[in-house]
């Protein structure tokens, strides 16, 4: 079994996905976004965000990459 670590978290599923794509693309391995139970009902809908989470081993190289990422998508 794989371990997986949090390494984002963001508020907008939009967001969450733009940002798996584009570590997929770096060649990570990030879990899709999980359902929150309802059909099309995202895990973001509870107030805590949307975890973004990739295997354990590649947590210390995709951590930077996502913040640096994130700070574009602000801009």
């Amino acid at each position: 079994m794989i371990d997986f670590e949090t390494i984002a978290t963001v508020k907008r599923e939009g967001t969450a996905r733009v940002l798996i794509t584009a570590l997929r693309a770096h060649g990570f391995s990030p879990r899709d976004i999980a359902d929150g139970g309802f059909p099309g009902v995202s895990s973001g809908l509870t107030g805590s965000g949307i975890p973004i989470t990739v295997p354990a081993s590649e947590a210390a190289e995709a951590r930077p990459l996502a913040e640096a990422l994130l700070g574009d998508m602000r801009d």
